[in-house]
């Protein structure tokens, strides 16, 4: 199966409670008015689109409405769908052109980091490109074992040190052999302990450091992976870890298990922070890179597979 017609799945829950809101709202009506605005804007606010973000999307489409002119509940959907997918535009491409590149990521546990990281691993090495990983989340065994595992199963290698090690040191020596065998990506896993901030943000800032030195001119991406089926808590996680380091992107794990699909537009549109991934499936290549047009059509093309 493709992975759009994976993406078009996973989001089958979300589309279900908002696409089919939206057609009852709209069902009947030879003119659209208030009330539905109205309507429409509690429905993505129950999708976990978030206040603001439902506020902008009903706007928009109140002048291109006026503008275009649209009377149809099949025009007005796909003007909605057009909307979303120009909000979620902009900076979800990987820049990694530097060998080798540089991706940290982070995230609390239980989100789906590690896993996230190993399907990363496998999706970069079908690109062609040599992928080194390190295993800098020293503080949990289970972290470093759990990566090995993925690092096993994507066919790459990966770098590791004892339990409780230093996490930058952890990164020097994964650089070091990046260097030595000509690697395209390194990826880096770390520790997410928002409950000490303080700690991580010296364990974050000593990383940086080695990176800089080692690697001064590299493409670096610091990727914060979430968990959809949270909703407005991802959204409060990303903010978080955004007050502690400056983050490029967002890999959004989970997709098919929740109704809160719509927490992509809240965090893009929000905090401006693009997404980069989406995951839709336990598989090794369910992760893929974000592509906001074919999100939007998950989100309210009608599913093609259903009866009705």
């Amino acid at each position: 199966m493709g992975f759009f017609k994976r993406l078009n799945q996973g989001l089958k829950k979300t589309r279900d409670n908002m696409s089919g809101a939206i057609n009852s709202a709209l069902y009947g009506k030879n003119e659209i008015d208030d009330e539905f605005y109205d309507d429409l804007e509690e429905i993505l606010v129950m999708g976990d689109v978030g206040v603001v973000t439902a506020g902008e999307i009903v706007a928009k489409l109140k002048d291109a409405v006026w503008e275009k002119k649209l009377h149809r509940a099949k025009d007005v959907k796909k003007e909605i769908q057009k909307i979303v997918a120009d909000m979620l535009s902009g900076g979800e491409e990987m820049d990694l052109v530097t060998i080798p590149s540089v991706l940290l990521v982070i995230g609390v546990n239980g989100v789906g980091k590690t896993t996230s990281i190993g399907k990363m691993a496998a999706h970069f090495k079908s690109e062609g490109k040599k992928v080194i990983l390190g295993a800098a989340d020293t503080f949990r065994a289970a972290a470093i074992d759990q990566l090995q595992v993925w690092a096993d199963r994507a066919g790459v290698e990966m770098v590791k040190h004892k339990e409780g090690a230093d996490p930058a040191a952890v990164v020097y020596d994964t650089i070091s052999a990046a260097k030595a065998r000509n690697a395209d990506v390194v990826i880096c896993d770390t520790a997410g302990r928002l409950h000490n901030k303080k700690n991580l943000m010296e364990e974050l800032s000593k990383i940086y450091k080695v990176i800089d030195r080692e690697l001064p001119y590299a493409d670096t991406e610091i990727l914060l992976v979430l968990d959809a089926t949270t909703g407005q808590n991802a959204i409060s996680q990303a903010k978080e870890f955004g007050n502690i380091c400056e983050l490029t992107g967002i890999v959004l794990t989970k997709l098919d298990g929740t109704a809160k699909g719509g927490v992509v537009l809240a965090i893009r549109n929000e905090l401006k922070i693009p997404v980069k991934f989406v995951g839709v499936g336990e598989g090794i290549d369910d992760l893929r890179p974000f592509a906001p047009a074919a999100f939007a059509e998950g989100l309210f093309e009608e599913d093609k597979d259903s009866d009705d």
